[in-house]
């Protein structure tokens, strides 16, 4: 079990950030735009990534660096996305060998990401210009992670920063991670970056297979838009500084590193469906009684993405017949004469559907029920024990205005 904490990327020993403007963004001063994080030691990594066909040059570079062994740090910005861009790989490679040379290391032990406008060139050179201040701001903080957290939101209206502790093997193990994501999110690695740092002590076989463990649980569970952006990656960095026998197998001490991790995760998955561009709603869906968890996963991710129940729970309807709907074109087969659907939010829980069909239910209450900013849509299929939760929101006036305009 963990306890959350404050921290962020800084909540592990060893670990330092900082964010800083350098000019990538040049319509905004005042926003952050280059984040860096750092270790003390070097590190174990692991990472996943996008499952577009089409990656940005940051992607392949950070997958060639992490086949090096080791990694320092991750140097990060937002404004330009250096994908499908002029000299995006020697671009992203510049990056690292700016903050390899700030930090004393290899431009190889450096891991590198992008966010914002696709196939613009990046100023790179504002980036290099500012490393040498940025390193000089690094320091292990709230305040510090704070602003790598910034640094790296692009559409985002809050910073999304957890960590937690808790007992891995004897020791008190940390973990933290920034993220950022408000659109282009859909399952498989929704767009998004996350960075997680841990001080557990952990072989790199085991920190990929407890990340892709978790990442299938949490981020692939989210959706905004149906969009799956060509940026998205999620890495951790694990430094060994908390002093527990390393992880080299699935024993017990794996299990409560993936626990904590998961933790930390499920927070950042959330909060980045909550803040879906020009999201009123967050929109939790379970889905219980299925033949099998992949069963229950696939529905509920197929009623997340329905635009027509996102423009429902935007305008307070209790339409639960477009979830049903939702559910008939998830690719699965059901009995639909066994499905039970409510809503539930902070004002209450209404029964709208009963084997299928339609029940006489108090308009007013599912209007309040709808209202609140976090509704939940509960399905029970009768069709066996599983069940699996994901991650949507509502789809807005707003999400129009945002995306219409985003490149200019």
């Amino acid at each position: 079990m963990s306890t959350t904490i404050t921290g962020g990327v800084c909540a592990a020993l060893g670990f330092r950030a900082a964010g800083l403007h350098v000019g990538v963004k040049t319509h905004a001063a005042w926003k952050k735009d280059v984040a860096l994080i750092v270790s003390d030691v070097p590190c174990r990594a692991a990472a996943m990534f996008t499952k577009n066909v089409v990656k940005a040059a940051p992607i392949h570079v950070t997958k060639a660096h992490l086949a090096h062994g080791q990694v320092r740090a991750v140097i990060a910005n937002s404004g330009n996305a250096n994908a499908c861009a002029p000299q995006g790989e020697e671009n992203a490679e510049r990056m690292c060998a700016a903050a390899a040379k700030a930090i004393g290391c290899a431009g190889e032990e450096v891991l590198v990401a992008s966010t914002g406008v696709i196939g613009q060139t990046l100023k790179v050179g504002v980036i290099e210009e500012g490393v040498p201040e940025l390193y000089g701001l690094l320091e292990r903080s709230d305040a510090a992670s704070d602003a790598a957290a910034h640094a790296i939101m692009t559409t985002d209206t809050v910073k999304k920063e957890f960590a937690v502790e808790a007992v891995v093997g004897g020791a008190t193990v940390h973990i933290g991670g920034i993220a950022k994501g408000s659109g282009m999110i859909h399952p498989n690695m929704g767009t998004m970056l996350c960075f997680l740092t841990t001080d557990c002590a952990i072989s790199q076989g085991m920190l990929q297979e407890a990340l892709e463990e978790v990442v299938r649980l949490t981020f692939n569970r989210i959706s905004v838009d149906g969009d799956t952006s060509t940026n998205d990656t999620c890495c951790v960095l694990a430094n060994g500084l908390a002093g527990n026998r390393e992880i080299t197998e699935r024993d017990e001490a794996y299990v409560d590193f993936v626990m904590a991790l998961h933790d930390v995760c499920y927070l950042l998955a959330r909060s980045m469906a909550k803040d879906g561009e020009g999201a009123k709603h967050l929109i939790t869906c379970t889905v219980r009684g299925a033949k099998s968890e992949a069963q229950a996963e696939t529905i509920s991710k197929s009623v997340i993405s329905s635009t027509l129940t996102k423009a429902a729970i935007f305008g307070c309807d209790a339409n639960w017949g477009r979830v049903l709907c939702a559910m008939g074109y998830s690719g699965e087969t059901f009995d639909p004469e066994k499905v039970d659907v409510s809503f539930a939010s902070e004002a209450g829980e209404i029964l709208v559907c009963r084997a299928g069909r339609g029940l006489d239910f108090d308009e007013a209450l599912a209007k309040a029920i709808l209202t609140e900013d976090e509704v939940d849509i509960d399905i029970t299929m009768a069709e066996g024990d599983e069940s699996c939760t994901c991650w949507g929101c509502d789809i807005t006036y707003d999400y129009i205005k945002i995306n219409g305009d985003y490149r200019t």
